[in-house]
Order: structure tokens, then C-alpha cells, then sequence
């Protein structure tokens, strides 16, 4: 029997409004499935064989480089002011908590799966392949996550308006936001609360957790410098409290900086904290950006551990907009690399997930399908 779909507030610390969709995309395997040897949970794997865990260190796997001569169009969107930004983040937000009721009873009568769809690293005017990913998510009907960096440089409010108002900023009504260090380089990350409004910070802080469907999503502030995320930190104590809360089946984390890349920051053990607690309670997923590339994990402990048990599965995908880079050492249990624009696209089943990853060009690059604990 499907499980009706739904967004619910948590109000003790949420304040998020809900919002839901209608109709979700479905996609075609772009190749014959495949299941790869070295992680048995994957069911239905279309990653190419040169992304296999096989690949050399020292040779990154990688698709062509895309959206080097794509234009610009940002030039052609009339520029709106920081006040405006900021009214519509709030306003759209709002006007999505009315048709609720009509919006739950039509997706629970189409029988299907809610479905999350997005990237990190995302606005550049310098690139203008924001504008490439933001077409593939108009073909997409779902929740839209951010996994940080939203606009480059600094996350100012002129980076959000002149850069991410005109590619991802369309999605505004449906974006599930989260912040990453760029956001920082404006003082109090100004521009990125300013611009998202309420979804940005529900009540007076940059973390929070909502239900979709029978998921529990969590978003956290991997900026451990600046909001701390270690014991004690007000940060980690809400997470393990909104953990026994919510007791789930099937889990997912969002945030910016990975516990592990092969990419050019590397491992970051500041985030284990969040790691830890998020194993103990059983999750399943956790999406990151930072790293300008794509990179699935199979499933781990925080030590870098292979457990496919128990274990967290990670994927990076800072592959929005901003420029790509590199891989450097690629670390264990490391399973797809890939340097492409695109969007990860996550189907959230009733006890299990399936993934795609689609560049810019419409083909899938890496799909599969796993379980919850």
C-alpha cells in the first residue's frame, strides 16, 4: 500500500511551512542496468565502467567539460532589489501552505513517491551553468534542495540577485535551503537569510528537519567554525533530540561540507559529530556539496569505515553551477567520480531510495536503488 506523502511542521522548531507537488517526472534508465561487484547494496546501477571504483588515483573519472561557451542570460533579467529578494523568499513560501489539503489528496491519489531534486554549488555569473542545471530541474516536479554555496563570490545580496535569482531562483516556492561557507564570506551570511526568509532559518537558526512522505530530512550548517557542530554545541544537542524524536525508518542529512571526498578540500572531520549521531539513529543518506564534482560513497561508518550494515551512504554533489575542479587522492570506498554539471535526483520510496545523477545533457551518469536500514 503507497504511503501518502507529506510535509509536516514540526512546530516545536521548524516554522517551515509545508509544500508539496504534483506529478512527478519519471525517468528512463539511460543504459542497461548493472550492479556493480564492490557494492552489492546498489540495485540497478547505470554508473559507466570508467567511473567504477577501479579508476586509478591519479586519473579522476570525468565527462567532458560542459557549459564553457554557454551564455549568459542573467544580463536579460531585469535586476530586483535586496527587499524585493527577500518579500518574495517569505511570500512564496506562505502562499504554499493554502492548497495544501488539494495538493496532499491529488499526489496520494497519483500513488507516487515524493521526490527531491538539486545541487550544491550553484550560482557563478562568471559560468552560466547555473542556467544549464536550473533547466533540467524545470523538468522535474519535486522539492528542491540546496546542499550550500548558492551564489558566488560571497553570498552577498548582489550575488543572490544578479546570480541565483535568475537561474535557481524560479524553484523559490519549493527549495528546501542549506548554507555553506561562501554564504559566510557576506557578515552573518546576511545575504543568504535575507534572500530565503523563514526556509533559511526557522526559528532563529540554521538547521532544521521536516517529514516527506515517510522520510525524515534533516538540514544542518556544516560552518562548525562559525555555529559550531561539536558536543556540547547547541547544533549537535538539537540534532540528537530531533533524532529521538522522530524515530524513521529510512533518514536523510543535508549539508555542505562532506565527511569525505576525494576532491580537492578532502575529508572534513569536524562534520563526524553529525555523522555519528545520524548512525546511532539508524540513517540512511546524507547529500553534501563543497567539492565541485559529483561522488557517491558506499556506505560507512564516521571512521571511513566500509559497512554496508549499518553504514551511511554519501554523495557529493557540488556540481550546480560554480566552476568545476580536479579529484585529488581518491579515497576508500569511493565508488563514482565524476567532474559534470548537473542535479542529483532522489526518489523517496516508503523503505528505500533509488538516485540518479543527470548532467546537463539530459543522460543519466550514475543510478541505483538501496534499502533503508
Amino acid at each position: 500500500m503507497a504511503t501518502t506523502p507529506r510535509l509536516v511542521r514540526q512546530p516545536d522548531r521548524l516554522g517551515l511551512p509545508s509544500y508539496l507537488f504534483v506529478g512527478m517526472l519519471v525517468l528512463g534508465l539511460m543504459a542497461s542496468p548493472t550492479i556493480l561487484a564492490s557494492d552489492p547494496l546498489i540495485v540497478g546501477s547505470v554508473a559507466h565502467a570508467a567511473l567504477a571504483s577501479t579508476a586509478p588515483a591519479s586519473t579522476p573519472t570525468s565527462a567532458a567539460p560542459e557549459t564553457a561557451q554557454l551564455a549568459r542570460h542573467h544580463a536579460a533579467i531585469a535586476p530586483t532589489d535586496a527587499t524585493g529578494i527577500a518579500s518574495k523568499a517569505v511570500q512564496s513560501v506562505d502562499a504554499a501552505t493554502d492548497p495544501l489539503t488539494s495538493l496532499l489528496a491529488s499526489f496520494a491519489a497519483a500513488g507516487q513517491d515524493p521526490v527531491l531534486v538539486g545541487a550544491g554549488d550553484i550560482a557563478d555569473c562568471t559560468t552560466g551553468a547555473d542556467m544549464a542545471t536550473a533547466r533540467l530541474i524545470e523538468g522535474i516536479q519535486g522539492l528542491v534542495f540546496t546542499a550550500g554555496d548558492e551564489a558566488y563570490p560571497e553570498g552577498s545580496t548582489a550575488n543572490f540577485r544578479d546570480c541565483y535569482e535568475p537561474s535557481w531562483g524560479r524553484f523559490l516556492d519549493r527549495t528546501l535551503p542549506a548554507a555553506g561557507n561562501h554564504e559566510y564570506l557576506t557578515a552573518g551570511a546576511a545575504g543568504y537569510f535575507g534572500y530565503f526568509g523563514s526556509a533559511a532559518s526557522p526559528s532563529g537558526q540554521s538547521w532544521y528537519s521536516l517529514q516527506v512522505g515517510a522520510w525524515h530530512l534533516i538540514v544542518l550548517d556544516s560552518d562548525c567554525e562559525i555555529v559550531g557542530c561539536g558536543r556540547g554545541s547547541p547544533q549537535l544537542t538539537w540534532l540528537n533530540a530531533d533524532l529521538a524524536a522522530h524515530p524513521a525508518r529510512c533518514t536523510l542529512a543535508i549539508w555542505h561540507h562532506p565527511r569525505f571526498s576525494s576532491g580537492g578540500h578532502g575529508n572534513n572531520p569536524a562534520v563526524a559529530p553529525f555523522w555519528r549521531a545520524l548512525m546511532r539513529a539508524g540513517a540512511d543518506l546524507v547529500i553534501n556539496g563543497h567539492d565541485h564534482d559529483y561522488e557517491r560513497f558506499a556506505p560507512q561508518t564516521p571512521g571511513g569505515r566500509l559497512d554496508r550494515q549499518d553504514g551511511i551512504r554519501e554523495i557529493v554533489a557540488g556540481t550546480g553551477g560554480a566552476h568545476l575542479r580536479r579529484f585529488h587522492a581518491t579515497k576508500p570506498n569511493s565508488r563514482v567520480r565524476l567532474r559534470a554539471y548537473g542535479v542529483l535526483r532522489l526518489t523517496l520510496h516508503p523503505a528505500s531510495y533509488s538516485w540518479r545523477f543527470i548532467r546537463t545533457d539530459g543522460s543519466s551518469a550514475d543510478a541505483g536503488r538501496t534499502a533503508c536500514h
